[in-house]
């Protein structure tokens, strides 16, 4: 045993193991380059895969709503063309009243007249289900004259919908209109076609008013790609809906149709539409006393009544 362990600690087995050490040293250095290589591209392919499941997995959650959205659409337009909506409730004011709303797909449309008819149904029944579960004992005649009246209301209640956003729409077109006019004049004196112009126009009034850039760069487009100029110009009149935004068309239409100078035409526009911009501002101020007088009565006046006869009131109290 000890003689083993002697044998261990000498020069020619220290040597050996020395040298074994080294050469494992020197194996393990020159192939640990391709070791990490292979490891590394494992690594990257380890990466790339799951960054292709991570990319699957978002693309299919973003498709999701688009399948929903879809498959809705669907519905709504088997719904449409099933119970034949577009003849019933007027498709083409319908669509006109969308265009002015600013809605133009007709995903809109199959949502609006679908709307028009299940809202009448969904609030009928509604309504007899209140009345039925909480007044039992309203008579029948009572019963059906509310029933009637919600699903009237839940059939203009979509009309009433467009016509607020139609109202919003055109007055944001309104306020931005002068200003408009202003820099398109601008834009044609200084040599501009109509198409640059209402494009450069469109770039500089969306911070006031985005559906009016909307408008603007859509007739830009439509003035590119149809073949009558003159339609294109009054799909924008039909689209706003708007008075002076007609006034201008029908100019932009007679100087494309005679030749006439289109800066002059322009120019008395503009002034037309700031004079109309002040008598709009003049009605609405000569307006405001009539409009202030209950409020002063309701607010004002016993607010004065106290002032004034309350300290003689509260003397009157005190002699007594």
């Amino acid at each position: 045993m000890i003689d083993a362990i002697l044998s261990v600690f000498r020069a020619e087995t220290i040597v050996m193991l020395l040298v074994g050490l080294a050469a494992f040293a020197t194996v393990l250095t020159i192939a640990a380059p391709f070791m990490e290589n292979d490891a590394l591209e494992a690594r990257m392919k380890l990466v790339g895969a799951e960054r292709e499941r991570l990319r699957a997995q978002r693309a299919q959650a973003a498709e999701a709503p688009r399948l929903r959205d879809r498959q809705q659409k669907n519905l709504n337009r088997q719904i449409v063309e099933v119970l034949k909506l577009r003849r019933l409730f007027a498709a083409e004011t319908s669509r006109e009243m969308l265009r002015q709303a600013g809605l133009r797909g007709e995903r809109h449309m199959a949502a609006f007249l679908t709307a028009r008819l299940v809202l009448p149904i969904g609030l009928a029944a509604l309504a007899l289900t209140y009345l039925s579960a909480l007044v039992p004992d309203m008579s029948g005649s009572t019963k059906l004259a509310i029933v009637f009246a919600a699903a009237i209301g839940g059939m203009y209640l979509p009309v009433l919908f467009v016509k607020n956003l139609i109202a919003r729409r055109q007055q944001s077109i309104r306020r931005a209109w002068s200003d408009a006019l202003d820099l398109m004049l601008i834009c044609v004196e200084s040599g501009m076609a109509i198409e640059p112009a209402m494009q450069r126009v469109a770039r500089e009034i969306g911070a006031i008013s985005v559906p009016l850039a909307e408008e603007l760069t859509l007739t830009v487009a439509e003035l590119s790609y149809l073949q009558d100029r003159r339609k294109a110009l009054e799909n924008l009149a039909r689209r706003t809906g708007i008075p002076t935004v007609k006034a201008v068309v029908t100019s932009l239409i007679q100087s494309e149709r005679y030749g006439t100078p289109l800066g002059t035409a322009l120019r008395v526009l503009a002034q037309e539409n700031r004079d109309g911009r002040m008598a709009e501002a003049e009605r609405k101020a000569a307006a405001l006393p009539p409009r202030l007088t209950v409020p002063m009565i309701v607010f004002f006046l016993p607010a004065i009544f106290v002032v004034v006869l309350g300290p003689p009131a509260i003397s009157l109290f005190k002699l007594n």
